[in-house]
Order: structure tokens, then sequence, then C-alpha cells
């Protein structure tokens, strides 16, 4: 449909370039640059609904904690660097920021192999990131397993008593290759199981667009391409069941 969006607002661009380049004090033409920006007439502010809720609300369970330092792997830039406007941040990403923000630190690694001790991390994030694993988007190796193996990764370095903010796509199971996967709530479940965590609260933005703060994973399962939202925990003394003993999906 975008094509064709772009198509039928052209004349109206049009037409607007003319009666701008006419009106008193406008630019000449010597000054002017065409940059069509097509799609953006519209009757309200468009948005990513999973970004928009997910980022918020991560942001609202990590300022009620305040810790010392969060750990976040492969987040979107933007929401990490407002985060680190009220806690010291450590970014991490196969492809490392570059830019320079006052309590963040961007160092270069994947998710499936951590620069941390086992259970070391006391406060982790990793949103609408582990989806992509092992699909080749951003140079990684293919491999089917990819989310499995983040998810137990991000566990594995997750601190007794700490915190994991996790969220992927779930609903019907399905593979958008190579942009991502969308997983079934109940064998995130079950992974949550398999790593002796704890789901502390779950929210999640359905096919509808709307968010919902009091969700259960289940109630997920019958979407097409919804956002859920984990907040984890892992208690003192858990034991964490290795990925090699797991199940094969």
């Amino acid at each position: 449909m975008k094509p064709l969006t772009r198509l039928l607002a052209l004349p109206r661009y049009l037409r607007d370039l003319r009666a701008y380049m006419r009106a008193p004090g406008a630019e000449p033409w010597s000054s002017v640059v065409l940059r069509p920006m097509l799609e953006e007439r519209t009757s309200s502010h468009g948005f990513d609904a999973h970004y928009v809720y997910l980022g918020a609300w991560a942001f609202r369970q990590i300022t009620r904690t305040r810790p010392p330092e969060h750990i976040d792997v492969a987040g979107q830039i933007g929401w990490v660097t407002c985060l680190a406007s009220v806690t010291q941040v450590v970014f991490i990403d196969v492809r490392p920021f570059l830019g320079q923000v006052e309590n963040l630190e961007s160092r270069a690694g994947s998710v499936l192999q951590l620069p941390f001790a086992d259970r070391s991390v006391a406060s982790l994030s990793c949103l609408h990131v582990a989806e992509h694993v092992g699909l080749g988007r951003y140079g990684d190796p293919i491999d089917p397993r990819g989310t499995r193996k983040a998810f137990a990764e991000l566990a594995r370095v997750l601190a007794a008593g700490g915190q994991l903010y996790f969220a992927l796509p779930e609903g019907r199971p399905s593979v958008a290759f190579n942009a991502h996967r969308v997983h079934d709530p109940a064998l995130i479940e079950q992974w949550i199981r398999e790593e002796g965590l704890a789901l502390r609260e779950f929210a999640a933005v359905d096919d509808h667009g709307r968010f919902l703060p009091d969700a259960q994973p289940t109630d997920m399962r019958d979407q097409a391409y919804a956002c859920g939202m984990f907040l984890l925990q892992r208690s003192a003394g858990a034991l964490t069941t290795s990925l090699e003993d797991a199940p094969e999906l």
C-alpha cells in the first residue's frame, strides 16, 4: 500500500511546492532541494505500538527499582540513552554505539556470548531482540535455536535476586525470514521454568495495538504478532537447567 499512498499524495505535494515557491519570502530555486514526505498528512500521530508501549513499560519498571547499574542487550538506542538519564547503563551490541552520552557505556558483544560472569548481573534487559537471533539479519550465524540460546545466555548472567526485562513477539508460531520469529507463549513459559526463573509481571500489546498491562501469557496464544513483556527474577539458590539438557524445539 505504501507505493500507492505515495503516488496518490504526489499531486498535493506538487501543488504545495508551487504555492510555496510563489509565496512572499520563499527561498530561491537554487536553495531548494526536493525531498518529498508523502505519508505524514494524517489525522493522528502514527506509532509502532510494540516499541512505544514496550519502552514505556520497561522504563517505568527499571526506574521504580533504580538499580545502580543496568545492562541492556541490543535495545533501541533512543530508549537506552533515555534510561541513562536515571541510572548508569552498559549497552551491549554486536554493532557498538559510537556516540557519547553521559552515564552510558557501549561495549561490543553478542547476546549469545555476553561479557559477564555467571550470575553477576542484577538488572538486565533484552527487548524485542531475541526473536532475530539465528536468522542472519545482523550477520549472525544461521541457527533455528537462536532465540532459545539467547534466552539461556541471558539467564546465565542473571544474578540471584536479579531482574530480567524480556520481550519478544508472541502468538501463533511462525518465522518471517529473515526478519523475526513469533513464539508460542507456552514455549516461553517452558523456557522460564527450565532456566529456574520466576515470572513476576507480564504485559502485552495485542494485534489491535492495545497495551494490556495485566495480561497473561496464554492470552496471546491466538494472536498473529503480539508483543509479550516479561519481568523475570531469579530466586536465590535456584538451579539453572543447561541448554544441553533442555528439550529440542
